[in-house]
């Protein structure tokens, strides 16, 4: 059966699909070389897988579509975003050539690269077998076990290489991202012990400092912070404050209705029920 013949048997509705599809994909490529931010490009390449996936959902290969969708567009990229607007990306970075030849080499993989795609096509459009997917699944009860008996038997060796080369990717990523430490980790004892030393020798308080209002009736970056013992802790304002003078004064009635409240007596407005009873 020729290519001529193939286009002649496929409907109006998969080559719809098709044309949509391609120039949708190679929209989505072109947008990635072309978008300055990394998290655009990473958005135009899950539009691209998308594409593909749809196309080989059309072709018949249905589990490729899936693990396509899953795997790569719902999984990898969406990591590859995450990653990216968490720890974020300097355009600044990408100009700089860390390795020596980084350039010429990623030139010369691109030139390979489009040679084996371009020997890729003429081989399909020159060499198309007799037959069409449904044939080819049918022979082994479905495109999925027709997958799995392609890659464990003809490219057994090639699919173990390739886990093999995704594991020593993995491994040396962590290796990359790891950072040796001079002094060895203090542990949480040492870190308390250390804390209450630096009190000892600068008398600044080992734990938080008191929010403001945290006694006060008034939750505001004006307001002192009240100890137990109804004295200013001066460190709950911020300095600038104290300089200009812009510290609210302790409202010594508020103070008394909380300790009002606190002995079980009623109060109406600021004035406790013994107050009201010596008026």
């Amino acid at each position: 059966m020729s290519p001529t013949t193939l286009l002649a048997d496929t409907s109006l509705p998969e080559e719809w699909v098709f044309w949509i599809c391609a120039i949708l994909a190679v929209s989505g490529a072109v947008g990635m070389l072309l978008s300055r931010k990394p998290v655009h490009s990473a958005l135009f390449v899950a539009s691209t897988m998308i594409s593909l996936a749809v196309l080989y959902v059309t072709l018949q290969a249905p589990f490729l579509g899936m693990v396509q969708i899953i795997v790569y567009t719902g999984a990898v990229m969406m990591l590859f975003v995450f990653v990216m607007m968490i720890v974020g990306v300097d355009a600044s970075d990408s100009l700089i050539e860390t390795i020596k030849g980084q350039r010429l080499s990623a030139f010369i993989f691109v030139i390979a690269f489009a040679a084996l795609l371009i020997g890729a096509i003429v081989n399909g459009l020159t060499g198309v077998p007799d037959g069409n997917l449904d044939l080819a699944n049918a022979q082994n009860g479905g495109n999925l076990g027709g997958l799995a008996k392609i890659i464990f038997s003809e490219y057994i060796v090639a699919f173990e290489v390739t886990s093999a080369l995704l594991i020593v990717a993995a491994i040396a990523a962590m290796l990359l991202a790891h950072r040796d430490r001079h002094t060895p980790k203090p542990s949480q004892k040492q870190m308390s012990k250390a804390r209450f030393e630096r009190y000892a020798a600068t008398g600044i308080l080992p734990g938080n400092l008191p929010p403001a209002g945290t006694y006060a009736r008034h939750n505001a970056v004006d307001t002192p912070a009240l100890l137990p013992d109804g004295s200013v802790e001066p460190l709950s304002i911020p300095g600038s404050l104290q300089e200009r003078g812009s510290v609210r004064a302790v409202d010594v009635a508020a103070e008394v209705e909380v300790q009002a409240i606190y002995q079980g007596k009623a109060v109406t407005g600021t004035k406790s029920s013994d107050e009201e009873e010596d008026e």
